[in-house]
């Protein structure tokens, strides 16, 4: 599976940063490096990781869902189509969800960003228009809420936390990423398979009872 393949060079490449800030400085998302025509790192940021935390739940949520939505693309648009496709949503990603920071962030000399979850956020989010009934959470909390209202929260969350400039963490390539997402999941579809992934979504929102709104427990 691609999937399986983007983790594995994510982590290999990630490994060997944690102990080579050579590489790390050479290919992480550095605005005045860019300027420079280093526009390569509007991807290859997103190979690397700042600790194994950082690359254990960026990878694991890229296992989870990406491997569900490379089932889809292969399913529709056929092997080789999809395996591209597929490659696409995930390159396209990194670049999209940087580039509000990009523009945030383009004269600051101290800026500095990496890690793939711009990336990862359009592969989950691409999950929730094609599964919008279908049970997220978060690891350690016993609560689980149709995928639909878990992007909700995670948007709002997101937009909150971005003003407020919490932590290190880029909130913003969260929502462009989940955003990029949607909007690739929209186009490809009704492209190439003459698809409405909006009323897809939306007719199975419309199926659901209150008493589906919530799980408690594992």
């Amino acid at each position: 599976m691609i999937t399986i393949i983007i983790i594995a060079i994510t982590s290999i490449i990630s490994y060997i940063g944690f102990n080579n800030s050579t590489l790390v400085e050479k290919y992480i998302f550095y605005p005045q490096a860019i300027k420079n025509k280093q526009a390569y790192r509007f991807i290859t940021y997103g190979f690397l990781h700042a600790d194994l935390s950082h690359l254990f739940f960026n990878m694991f949520a890229l296992y989870l869902f990406g491997t569900e939505i490379e089932k889809v693309f292969k399913a529709v648009f056929g092997e080789g189509a999809g395996i591209f496709l597929y490659i696409l949503l995930y390159l396209f990603g990194l670049i999209f969800s940087i580039l509000p920071t990009w523009l945030k962030e383009r004269n600051n000399y101290r800026y500095r960003s990496l890690g793939a979850s711009g990336a990862v956020s359009a592969l989950v989010f691409a999950y929730i228009l094609i599964y919008p009934m279908n049970f997220m959470g978060i690891i350690f909390i016993p609560i689980f809420l149709p995928a639909f209202i878990f992007g909700i929260i995670f948007v709002l969350t997101s937009i909150y936390l971005d003003k407020k400039q919490y932590g290190n963490v880029n909130h913003s390539a969260h929502i462009a990423g989940g955003l990029f997402g949607i909007i690739f999941m929209f186009v490809v579809f009704n492209i190439f398979a003459d698809i409405n992934v909006f009323s897809y979504f939306i007719e199975s929102i419309q199926l659901t009872s209150i008493k589906d709104l919530i799980h408690f427990g594992y």
